[in-house]
């Protein structure tokens, strides 16, 4: 098999509703799709050509990212690789992830940082141990980044919105109830309450691309599934999106936006 092939399957894996590759290969590939795939191999040997597919797919999956609009939301989501109570004896993953906290509580991964547009596509991603600050990732992932870009009160930093604003890019979030008031653009309002708009993309990714589960015997095939996952999610065709200017709102003065 080509490993254009392999790549083909794998993506397509994450958007047939099976639980398991296992499953979706042997009851659904070999059965159905042995005249687009002539050379379909056994399971066994298709999960050994699985890992050589890994760079081909991160560099098919940069050309699936979609059009910058000016308008991006940010937010990261934890990728668990085991229940909290077996982290202790998890080996799989021995010396590559940490333990990390979220607003849920904690959790024992990967944290998966994204960056979509309004209309729900995939602009950048990037992938850390589950304890790196949300903010660290940002400026490699927004390097070709304008306009305005979103985030929740954990990217509240000067010196990371200076360095931002110097390259076009303005962070815009949300103040902590202890910082001072400050004046706000109606728009920037506006969008910031739009915000979980990205909330419904990582529920999207894990519900039905399922990127998350616990049961990689490898990096490489946890990579594997998660680019493959992401790969899946450019090709739904209809994703979680923002109607920025809906023809219901009644003209208001350009000042307030």
């Amino acid at each position: 098999m080509h490993l254009s092939e392999v790549m083909t399957i794998v993506i397509a894996f994450h958007g047939n509703g099976y639980k398991t590759f296992k499953e979706f290969y042997t009851m659904h590939v070999l059965t159905s799709w042995r005249e687009a795939f002539p050379n379909l191999v056994s399971y066994t040997r298709f999960v050994e050509l699985m890992p050589w597919c890994l760079m081909l797919l991160c560099c098919f999956l940069h050309t699936r990212t979609g059009e910058i609009t000016g308008i991006s939301f940010i937010d990261s989501t934890p990728i668990n690789v085991c229940h909290n109570c077996r982290a202790h004896s998890h080996k799989v993953f021995k010396g590559l992830v940490k333990w990390g906290k979220n607003s849920v509580g904690w959790h024992f991964g990967f944290k998966l940082h994204l960056i979509i547009n309004d209309c729900g596509e995939l602009l950048a991603f990037s992938l850390t141990p589950a304890n790196v600050d949300d903010r660290k990732p940002v400026p490699d992932m927004t390097k070709d980044l304008i306009g305005k870009l979103f985030g929740d009160r954990g990217y509240i930093s000067q010196k990371l919105f200076e360095e931002l604003y110097e390259r076009g890019l303005q962070l815009v979030t949300k103040s902590k109830k202890k910082m001072k008031n400050r004046l706000v653009k109606l728009i920037d309002k506006i969008l910031l309450r739009k915000r979980a708009v990205i909330d419904s993309v990582n529920d999207h990714l894990k519900n039905i691309c399922q990127i998350e589960h616990s049961r990689h015997r490898s990096p490489f095939n946890f990579l594997l599934n998660l680019m493959a996952g992401l790969a899946a999610y450019t090709y739904l065709p209809k994703k979680p999106s923002i109607d920025i200017y809906p023809k219901d709102l009644p003209a208001l003065p350009p000042a307030l936006f």
